[in-house]
């Protein structure tokens, strides 16, 4: 269906691709994957408008293949007056009214062309030829059982009650659902998804991954959402320093041979260090030998020699999927944080078009960490928004504490005009200098510096978000979503940082892991107030009526023991790193 070969193409201030190939076949469900401005979404566009690009190498695509698209940025239009069922069925009823228009002309043009001879033939096959390619579009989408079909697919979504709810009342998750779904009925060759699962929660995120397992199509689907990876999908393409890797089969069994071979490396590694070492003692005599002995067979013993050593050096690991460096995260206080109150909220109530939330009391104590959850569109943003804003007189935030907010609409926290520099020089860096420095533990290099911030990647926006939440030292956090958009390696690196952090954390996410790995505790949002639950009562309630229990303990279990692999390659004991990849692949295997 697609074939790249030896594609490049860079920015003027970046290289993105250097002679890439892959391939993409009829029928596959490939996710695409790769750390924050890497340039997926690029790669995307050029597949899907590639006279509009100009790269190197040949992008061949099947002449005959029709694309679909649903953006990362898809945003609920509340002004558009049409029920769900009519939104989707947009393009039916347009063929339809196609086909129905053109039999009227037809009738219509019959009737002239016999009383008065004014119709010539050639018009009435124009007219025919127009009626049979409407009709083969119209049954190309199952045309005559259309409304079935929608049915079916809105069950499959959990979504059949909101049928003919007009689209200004459903949540930005339930819409992305909806939009996924009018996609995927369009009926494309090759149906393309950016980051689809943002901000879904977990019922939507359980009905997207039903949505895309029932497809019959092609997909190409940009997602760092680890449920989703580890269910949906059986090629992987990941793109990374400027190289992209290909992988036929699941995301669980490309980890674990990544892990593999990186055990291979390293361990190769390790023998080629010594070697090295070895190899350059005997240049640095033969070097020394040939300078005060200028007899032929010396120096012939010093070059072949030396070309040993630049193969040496040739092998030694060059994995930019293998190894790939994850982001320096570091959250902390200014001071000791003593035992106390941080966050009150007392009889708080919030409301738009309808009330949002009433009668919600809660606290949070200065070393809590608490995931506010809930379902898409019950106020949980509101909620946190208001608590940063601080002028709401059911709000008390201790005053002895200072607050940092991350926001998932990061115009809010980012002003998209500056660039980095300016940026992190109205917080309060002294020059670029000690803002590069800074960064470099963000992934961000000398040269990115002077992009402008509306120009970077979702996930590079959330990384400097968290940059600046980190620099403010802040006593409590209130993050909104703040895995949206992050690639796998930074997600890791945040659980990493929150899970060590000494203050308190009040974080709205519907990452399963995140939580798990990191909260004390978790804020339901249920019939309009909030009450406080446990973290078993929570894994206890994601088992019951999401996610499969077996699957996810075995998958805690198998996390730890890719922790205790990666310590054994710290200490370079590789057999013990053999030995636990075993025990890993039987984890695998029971996934």
């Amino acid at each position: 269906m697609i074939k790249v070969d030896n594609l490049s193409y860079s920015f003027p201030q970046k290289d993105l691709y250097h002679k890439i190939s892959f391939t993409l076949e009829e029928g596959q469900h490939c996710a695409f994957i790769g750390t924050s401005g890497s340039g997926k979404s690029t790669l995307i566009d050029i597949i899907m408008n590639p006279e509009g690009y100009l790269f190197e190498g040949t992008l061949e695509i099947d002449p005959n293949c029709r694309m679909g698209y649903v953006s990362q940025f898809l945003e609920l239009d509340k002004t558009k007056e049409t029920t769900v069922f009519n939104y989707i069925s947009e393009a039916f009823i347009r063929l339809q009214n196609e086909i129905s228009s053109i039999c009227t002309q037809m009738e219509t043009s019959s009737d002239m062309f016999s009383s008065a001879d004014m119709f010539s033939s050639v018009d009435m096959d124009t007219l025919l030829e127009k009626y049979q390619q409407a009709l083969d579009a119209y049954e190309a989408i199952g045309g005559d059982d259309f409304e079935s079909i929608i049915n079916k697919k809105l069950n499959l979504a959990n979504l059949m009650r909101h049928k003919d709810l007009m689209i200004s009342q459903l949540s930005g998750g339930e819409f992305k659902l909806v939009q996924v779904i009018k996609e995927m009925l369009s009926r494309p060759d090759l149906l393309i998804m950016d980051e689809p699962d943002v901000f879904l929660d977990f019922e939507n995120l359980n009905a997207l991954k039903d949505l895309i397992n029932s497809h019959k199509e092609t997909l190409l689907v940009i997602t760092h959402n680890r449920y989703l990876l580890n269910h949906s999908f059986n090629k992987i393409l990941h793109l990374e320093n400027m190289d992209i890797q290909e992988f036929d089969g699941s995301y669980i069994d490309y980890n674990f041979s990544l892990l593999q071979t990186k055990i291979e490396l390293l361990e190769l590694a390790v023998k080629d260090d010594e070697e090295i070492k070895r190899n350059e003692a005997i240049i640095n005599k033969l070097r020394f030998i040939a300078t005060n002995n200028a007899e032929a067979a010396n120096g012939k013993t010093l070059k072949a020699r030396v070309k040993i050593q630049e193969r040496l050096e040739a092998r030694r690991i060059k994995a930019p999927f293998v190894a790939i460096k994850e982001p320096n995260i570091l959250l902390t206080t200014d001071k000791e944080i003593e035992e106390t109150t941080a966050l009150k909220v007392t009889d708080y109530s919030a409301a738009f078009d309808e009330v949002l939330l009433e009668n919600v009391n809660f606290e949070i104590k200065s070393t809590d960490k608490a995931a506010l959850i809930g379902a898409n569109g019950t106020g949980k943003t509101t909620l946190l928004r208001d608590i940063f804003q601080n002028d709401c007189p059911t709000i008390q935030i201790n005053p002895d504490t200072s607050v940092a907010y991350l926001s998932q609409l990061q115009g809010e926290t980012l002003d998209e005009s500056h660039t980095i520099v300016q940026e992190f020089l109205d917080m309060g860096f002294k020059n670029a200098g000690e803002i590069g420095a800074y960064l470099l533990d963000y992934d961000f290099d000398e040269e990115s510096l002077y992009q402008k911030i509306g120009s970077l990647s979702g996930g590079e926006k959330n990384m400097l978000q968290l940059a600046k939440v980190a620099a403010s030292r802040a006593n409590i956090l209130l993050l909104d979503e703040p895995t949206s958009h992050l690639d796998t390696y930074s997600q890791i690196a945040l659980e990493k940082a929150m899970a060590s952090y000494n203050g308190a954390i009040l974080m709205i996410s519907h990452d399963y892991y995140s939580i798990i790995n990191c909260m004390d505790y978790v804020l339901i949002i249920e019939n309009k107030t909030i009450r406080k639950i446990s973290m078993r009562k929570f894994r206890k309630m994601i088992y019951a009526n999401y996610f499969n229990k077996d699957y996810l303990e075995i998958e805690q279990k198998k996390k730890a023991v890719e922790t205790k692999i990666e310590l054994a390659l710290k200490d370079t004991d590789f057999e013990l790193a053999k030995k636990l990849s075993e025990e890993l692949e039987a984890l695998i295997k029971l996934l």
